[in-house]
Parts: structure tokens; sequence; C-alpha cells
């Protein structure tokens, strides 16, 4: 448990619950292609999780961010070998997870899987650590919010009228809808990154991290946290508009009031232990969000 991040499995459900909602709108919902790869995406994000505290290890052992993590490699109950050993692990597991959604959906599949873990990857690894030079948010959006729920619906869509090119699927089968529905998903997954980033800015300065919030500071983070979750609570009304849902689509204004509570902390704590809680509240906050917009799409 030390090691486990709990906000990678909200993270990852959230867009498979969306995919889903579509694929059962659009009736093509396969609930085997569906959960394979909510596991291969829990894996890819696990993986990259446990490759940034590997990183954070070897590069700042003595690093104070992580006390309890330093410890337990100089105790021995935590080794190098054994967290390199977990992360090719998860992303060897989620690979053959994706072998059977290549089966079903082809070379886009596969295509989708290896980027998704050359982003979890180099978000804090690699020569050039995207995390560290400020380009992890656009990262997060794309690959947690467009890329999960594109890639989710893909796969449930594709067995039903066999694997087609990516290409012909893009220009041809994905529905505009599927672009649309993530974009506030990776909005409020992207709002996790930037509460931790706010948080962790003393620590990601001494490591030389050029977060956005080390780059341009706490109040500048605040902005696009309140931007992000701005964007997540408008979508709906667009959904409902012009997108043909209608009222339904407007089921996730409900959680605006825990969103409300949220972002009140994030705008007004500044000590790390009272921002700590808030990357499992946003978390939740996600899901929330993403089970109201799921049945929203559904029932319309």
């Amino acid at each position: 448990m030390l090691l486990y991040p709990g906000h990678t499995l909200p993270t990852a459900l959230a867009p498979v619950l969306v995919a889903s909602s579509l694929a059962i709108h659009d009736r093509v919902f396969a609930a085997g292609p569906a959960l394979l790869a909510l596991l291969a995406g829990w894996l890819v994000q696990l993986g990259g999780v446990l490759t940034d505290n590997y990183e954070n290890l070897v590069r700042h052992p003595s690093d104070r961010e992580h006390p309890q993590l330093v410890r337990a490699l100089r105790h021995g109950s935590l080794t190098l070998a054994g967290l390199r050993a977990a992360i090719f692990a998860c992303f060897g597991v989620a690979l053959l997870v994706g072998a059977y959604l290549v089966h079903l959906g082809g070379m886009a599949v596969l295509v989708i899987g290896l980027a998704s873990i050359v982003a979890a990857v180099s978000y804090s690894a690699g020569p050039f650590p995207v995390g560290a030079r400020g380009f992890g948010d656009p990262l997060f959006f794309v690959f947690f919010g467009i890329v999960s729920v594109v890639g989710a619906y893909y796969v449930q869509a594709a067995p039903a009228s066999g694997p087609v090119a990516f290409g012909e699927f893009v220009h041809g089968a994905l529905p505009f809808e599927a672009i649309a529905l993530s974009l506030p998903i990776g909005a409020l997954t992207t709002g996790i990154l930037v509460i931790d980033d706010i948080r962790d800015r003393e620590f990601d300065a001494v490591k030389g991290k050029n977060t956005i919030a080390v780059r341009f500071g706490a109040r500048w983070s605040r902005i696009e946290f309140v931007a992000l979750l701005a964007f997540a609570y408008a979508a709906p009304l667009g959904f409902a508009a012009g997108l043909g849902f209608g009222a339904w689509a407007l089921l996730p204004l409900a959680s605006l009031p825990y969103a409300a509570s949220v972002a009140r902390t994030v705008l007004t704590r500044e000590r790390f232990e009272a921002l700590v809680p808030m990357t499992q509240k946003a978390a939740r906050l996600l899901v929330a969000y993403a089970l109201l917009l799921a049945i929203g799409v559904a029932r319309a």
C-alpha cells in the first residue's frame, strides 16, 4: 500500500464509463472489451506512477517529498530492482491485455496502447521528462482524456463492424460525440495533476522540476485549475443543446457542490499537508462527474 497511488483507478475508470455510455447510446456496447480497456488503462497509469517514484528515488535518494519511500529503501523493505520489476509487470500485463484488444480492433489499438505507455514513461523518465519541463498538463489532457475515451469507445465499436483502419475510423466511424465527451474528462483529470503540482511546488523547485506551478507560481496554477473546472461544468450545457442529449446531459451539474468544496480548499490552503487529501477528493469528483455523465448519455 506504500506505493499504490489510489487516484489511478478513478482516472482509468472515468473515461471507460463515458465511452461505454456512448457505446450503449449507439448500441455497440461490449462489456468484455470495456473491462479489458479499463484494466489496460489502469495498469498503464499505475506503471507511470511507479516510474515516477523510481525516478525520484534514483535521482533524489534523500527525497523529502516521499520520506516513507526513502525509509523503506534504506531498510530494505523496498528495492530499486523490485520497483523496476513492478513497472515492467504493469506494462507487460497491459500489453498482454492489449493483445486481445488488438485482435478486436486492429493495429490502431496497438498504436494507442504503445503511445500511452510512452506517454506514461516520458512524464518522468527518459532524456526529456515532460513533467519536469512543464508539459505534463497537455499530456494528461490528451492521453487520460481524449485518447482514453476514444480508445475505449473504439474497442467496443470495432467488433460490431469488424476492425477498420484507424484513419478510416477517425474520418468515418468515430462519432464526434466521443471526442466531445472526452474533453471534460481530460479537464478534470488534468486538474488532479494541477493540485499535485501546487502541493509539491517547493519540493519540485529543489529537484529542478519546472512544472507550471514552479515556473509561473501557485497563483497561475490555481487559475488554471478553476479554468479546467469551469470548462468541465460548462460542457454539459453544450452536450444538452448541441449534441442532442437533452436535459439528461445536465446530470454532471449535480456534482458541482462537491467541485466547489474541492476548489475552495485548493484556492485557500497553502500547506502541503492540507493539500495532500485533495488528490483523492479530486479523483472522486472525476468519477462522480463521469458516472453522472455516463447515465445521462446512456439514457438520452
